[in-house]
């Protein structure tokens, strides 16, 4: 097929662009709708508890409190004539407000909880209306400010998902500012000219136009996270440079063997264009695990995931050999002074360090294997959460209301465990149910409020929303009986929390499973052999367990929280699975690149020492430089205001250069090299199955 797909983008060069050139202004027209389409949620399981009661509650109670408004008075305490006239003024204008409704105000109700005790702060809430659509950053334009006597901060969950998907837009926009330059740069001084890099560059872009259309259609027929951009962004940049640099070194170095470029082209689409094919699919594979989640916002990763991986394969193997049979010689064109870029052949410091790994493979070993298991060690203390409004920075409205909130409102009631009925009770057994819910250990009060066929009991505490004790209390109430012939629902923010991590859990062993199965099958059908898949399975492991290890270390214990400008928080489990499957996509990307020359050196005939020093001196320069490259695209994540993609960027670009390192460089050969033809071995009818449906790089024609 690849030998094909090289005659066909050599000998109809113009024909092949031209299609490339169009399909990528069609994505370009289509995905600019996309961000239009994309929601800031999706961290809850809709089939969960939580979730049907906040259903329930919103067609039946209009919702909880979508809008907090945390009140400061400018001068005196919020009783004070001036403070107290503004408030109900603030009051009377949110309740006149066809968007609102359920506006509970301290200013009207002097209800002690929504009080702080210094006096200087007072509450007031709202829900959106039922049947209209508020606008929050309607809401916080026309109401949070400072006016006179009182300041305003707005808090809520509808502020938090505005402020962050405000954030995040910004954020994406300044960290492409800086990652494209400075890719663009790097790659330059990888090619040793301008035009490579810049081809190369053109196929990054056509994957991330690519997959906005995708997630623009995707978004007109369900949800789709906007977070996922970000995932598209950084991998369409860094599997370009990946994908370029192994194409374009390999043309370089067929015509250095002597083909004339034509056929050069050629021989990389059949050598390259196949690794490059078997990688795009593990890292597909890996991420497609995440849609077995209930969650659109893990499954959304998956949408952005592998269609940037398909579309920047299809780019590499057809647009790119397209472009580079036109340009003939001038592939090497504006070249950089002094500057010789990969071409392809062995590279000498490689090739010296696989040699001391292959002569010394436990010493080699050793000392890297125990930094990272070492690095691996704050896994053992972490502690799982989900985002709040502590993502943000402190200047943002949300955060502001969040923190006084935390500090001065210990039981306010905005945060209840909500337990809401399928159905009417009565006003005796509601009172004697409510009163049960009432006894148990860690509740502050019960407030409880009839509805439209339904009735709501709020438990308040004052226990953080996301802490394990809130967590058990969740259990707590649902183990409490109600009353005969309803069904009782428990829902908020803790409860959310408690079924995120269930259905997350559940899912575990679905999702390692897939990823076992899949690696397995993948790396058999590429190596012939059943061994190097499970020594690749625990090699990535370990080199996993370093990267999330680094991350409880930093985000969740603190280190760097000055130098990044984040609050630590509990780890958010849906950033430890989306981290956990990109990671590990993102390894076996480079296991397939290394393995794939290693390989075809053992077709050629080399022994075992032989094909991986030659092997990883061919490739070691291609990963090193492109994992560096796409780590850049990654870390420009960095420069973000909202924690989690903080999180996110320095995590995955962590884990690749973790990767494409002490786990490429000096793990991989040393493993092998102790294992040594063992390392080969399948049985006898796997054998014959290789050798009749097994890929590889193949040998010169």
């Amino acid at each position: 097929m690849f030998r094909w797909i090289g005659d066909l983008v050599t000998r109809r060069a113009r024909g092949v662009l031209a299609l490339g050139v169009l399909g990528v202004v069609l994505a370009a027209v289509v995905g600019v709708g996309a961000f239009s389409k994309l929601e800031t949620e999706g961290f809850d399981d809709p089939a969960s508890d939580s979730s049907r009661a906040a259903a329930l509650l919103e067609d039946r109670f209009a919702g909880t409190s979508d809008y907090v408004l945390v009140v400061e008075a400018v001068d005196g305490d919020v009783d004070s004539p001036a403070s107290a006239a503004a408030g109900r003024e603030l009051t009377e204008r949110l309740r006149s407000d066809p968007d609102l409704a359920d506006v509970t105000s301290y200013f009207d109700s002097r209800a002690g909880p929504l009080r702080a005790t210094d006096g200087g702060h007072a509450l007031v809430t709202a829900t959106t209306a039922k049947g209209t659509d508020a606008d929050p950053g309607r809401v916080l334009d026309e109401y949070g400010s400072t006016d006179g006597a009182l300041r305003v901060d707005i808090g809520g969950g509808e502020v938090v998902g505005e402020e962050i998907g405000s954030q995040i837009g910004k954020d994406l926009g300044l960290a492409e500012s800086i990652a494209i330059p400075l890719i663009l740069v790097l790659l330059v001084l990888a090619f040793g000219n301008v035009v490579g890099a810049l081809v190369t560059l053109g196929v990054g872009m056509a994957a991330i136009l690519g997959t906005f259309a995708e997630l623009s259609i995707l978004g007109s027929a369900t949800d789709v996270s906007i977070y996922a951009v970000n995932l598209t962004t950084g991998l369409g940049l860094g599997l370009a440079v990946d994908y370029g640099l192994l194409m374009v070194a390999r043309v370089r170095e067929e015509r250095a063997a002597g083909r004339d470029h034509t056929a050069a082209v050629r021989r990389a689409v059949e050598t390259a264009g196949r690794t490059i094919t078997f990688s795009a699919t593990t890292v597909a594979v890996a991420l497609s695990a995440l849609l077995v989640f209930p969650m659109y916002f893990l499954r959304s990763f998956a949408y952005a995931g592998i269609g940037v991986m398909l579309i920047t394969a299809f780019s590499a193997v057809v647009i790119l050999p397209a472009a580079l049979s036109l340009l003939g010689d001038r592939i090497d064109a504006w070249r950089v002074p002094r500057v010789r870029g990969i071409r392809g052949e062995e590279a000498p410091a490689w090739a010296r360090l696989a040699r001391f790994v292959v002569r010394r493979p436990v010493l080699s070993a050793l000392p890297v294997l125990a930094g990272l298991l070492l690095m691996a060690v704050p896994l053992a203390g972490i502690e799982l959460g989900t985002p709040d409004d502590r993502v943000l920075p402190t200047s943002a409205s949300s955060r502001q209301a969040g923190d006084l909130l935390r500090e001065d409102f210990a039981g306010d009631g905005t945060h209840p465990i909500s337990v809401v009925t399928t159905s009417a009770v009565d006003e005796a057994d509601l009172a004697s149910y409510a009163e049960r819910l009432g006894a148990l250990p860690g509740v502050v009060r019960i407030e409880t409020r009839p509805g439209e066929g339904a009735s709501l009991v709020s438990v308040v505490t004052d226990l953080d929303p996301r802490s394990g004790a809130a967590r058990d209390l969740v259990e707590d109430v649902r183990a409490v009986p109600p009353p005969d012939g309803v069904e009782a629902l428990v829902g908020g923010a803790s409860a959310e929390l408690h079924d995120q991590m269930t259905g997350i859990g559940n899912r575990l062993p679905i999702v390692a499973g897939w990823l076992v199965l899949t690696t397995m099958v993948i790396l058999f059908l590429f190596t012939g052999s059943v061994v190097q898949p499970v020594r690749a399975l625990l090699l990535n492991a370990v080199g996993l367990a370093a990267t999330l290890g680094a991350m409880v270390w930093v985000f969740q214990d603190g280190h760097l929280a000055g130098l990044l400008g984040f609050t630590p928080q509990p780890m958010d489990s849906s950033m430890m699975v989306l981290l956990f499957c990109v990671a590990f996509g993102l390894s076996m990307d480079y296991e397939v690149f290394v393995m794939g020359r290693i390989k075809e050196m053992r077709d050629l005939g080399r022994d075992n020492e032989q094909a991986l020093v030659h092997g990883l001196a061919h490739t070691g320069r291609i990963v090193s430089t492109a994992a560096a490259l796409i780590a850049i695209s990654f870390f420009a994540f960095l420069v973000s205001s909202v924690s989690f993609i903080q999180f996110f960027g320095l995590g995955t670009g962590l884990a690749i250069l973790i990767d494409a390192t002490l786990v490429r460089g000096v793990l991989v050969p040393a493993s092998i090299r102790l294992l040594g033809e063992r390392a080969w071995w399948a049985p006898r009818p796997l054998r014959a199955l290789h050798r009749r449906f097994g890929l590889s790089e193949g040998v010169p024609a």
